[in-house]
């Protein structure tokens, strides 16, 4: 069971290595702006990759 999750977390870590290598993510600015404007009038809408 340990190894099982072990290469799990190891396809993931990959997984996430590659998505940063191909600018595939979302600035922690551009979420925290979005968070900030929930439940103001003017709620911007979820950021994308390379914001």
């Amino acid at each position: 069971m340990l190894d099982e999750l072990d290469q799990e977390d190891e396809r993931a870590i990959a997984e996430a290595e590659a998505d940063i290598a191909a600018g595939r993510v979302i600035s922690n600015e551009a979420v925290m702006r979005w968070v900030r404007s929930w439940g103001t009038e003017n709620e911007l809408p979820p950021p994308e990759c390379g914001e």
